[in-house]
């Protein structure tokens, strides 16, 4: 199984979201100053359908 975290992470930046602090367990929350909204990422995705929907909730198409 793949794992998708590096490449939403790489996806996010690249459109102007960054890092904000740690989650619970091992999740990140990532915030998008400009548009003012936070998304959680695993630290491990092994679904494309789970790092599909992170980039939804993002604003972002599908990737995967």
């Amino acid at each position: 199984m793949a794992d998708y975290a590096p490449e939403v992470r790489r996806i996010l930046r690249a459109a102007g979201w960054h890092y904000d602090r740690a989650g619970r367990g091992d999740h990140e929350v990532w915030i998008n100053p400009a548009m003012g909204k936070h998304v959680t990422i695993d630290a491990k995705i092994l679904s494309r359908h789970t790092a599909n929907g992170i980039l939804k909730q993002a604003g972002l198409p599908k990737q995967f």
